[in-house]
Formats: C-alpha cells, structure tokens, sequence
C-alpha cells in the first residue's frame, strides 16, 4: 500500500476504483488526535489507495470526497459528477427567505 500524495490524483483514481466495482469498494476513514493525521482508505480488495495528510485544509476537502461517494453511492456509478457541491454551495442553496414567522 502506496500513499498517493497528490489529492487530486486521490480522489480521480477513487472514483475509478468505484465506478468500476461498486459493489466491493470501501472508504475508509481514521483519524489519530494524538498526532492529528488522517488517513483515507479505499479499496476493492485488488487495489489499495490511501492518502495522509495533517493538515486541516485536506481535512476539508476529505467533505468533498464524501459528497462525491454518496452520490455515487445513491445514483449508481453512472452519474455527472460536476453537479456535486461542497457544503459552502449546498448552505447558499438551501437558505430560503421569507419563510420566518410574522411578527
């Protein structure tokens, strides 16, 4: 098991791991507070990928990756992937004005 260090190339050969055994890939996550890396993991059992970091700004975009294995996950491995947001476009589109009480 190799760490990708590139988190770009991470998360492209994750979704390639996926789309193409969807059944049997896994995503893993580990966190260590006592030295403050995450690790992600996934894996089809043929090939293992897995990326470290210790910096809070991959931890943010680990949320990303997330968005993306959930609608894989729910939409099938077929999916347009360049309509998944991150959570700072999911907040702005849920806030709806004028939909407080009247006072």
């Amino acid at each position: 098991m190799v760490y990708i260090v590139s988190w770009d190339e991470f998360v492209d050969r994750s979704v390639q791991l996926f789309k193409a055994d969807p059944e049997s890939t896994r995503y893993v996550v580990k966190y260590r507070h006592c030295d403050g890396k995450l690790v992600l993991k996934v894996t089809d059992n043929k090939e293992c990928l897995k990326f470290k970091t210790d910096q809070a700004q991959e931890a943010r975009k680990m949320e990303k990756l997330n968005n993306i294995f959930f609608t894989l996950m729910a939409r099938g491995p077929d999916v347009d992937l360049s309509e998944v947001n991150g959570k700072e476009q999911m907040e702005t589109q849920s806030v709806k004005k004028g939909s407080g009480r009247k006072q």
